[in-house]
């Protein structure tokens, strides 16, 4: 399993519409692709202003097999209905759950 780990700064009056409109638009979309296996959405109470998804996926490879059009046409829609509430990501990264 990966794990893509993605962080965003968004102001605490703009963090609900953030995360009703990534499971509407992001989530929505990424759930049709093989290897897509499931989003959390972690908010800190000391930490208003940041989001953090974690979005599992089966392998590297189906989670990279996504074609770019797809993805930066949703990077676009989501832009757009965010557009009255800036955000910014501030960290992405890529894991991988091992197990002994």
């Amino acid at each position: 399993m990966v794990i893509e780990l993605l962080k965003f700064r968004v102001s605490p009056q703009s963090r609900d519409i953030f995360i009703q409109l990534d499971n509407k638009i992001w989530t929505k979309t990424l759930a049709q692709f093989p290897g897509f296996m499931g989003k959390e959405v972690w908010i800190s109470p000391n930490i208003p202003d940041e989001i953090t998804l974690i979005i599992r996926w089966e392998t590297r490879e189906k989670w990279k097999a996504i074609p770019l059009s797809v993805l930066a046409a949703t990077d676009e829609e989501f832009a757009q209905e965010m557009q009255d509430h800036p955000y910014t990501m501030i960290e992405a990264e890529e894991y991988q759950i091992r197990s002994f």
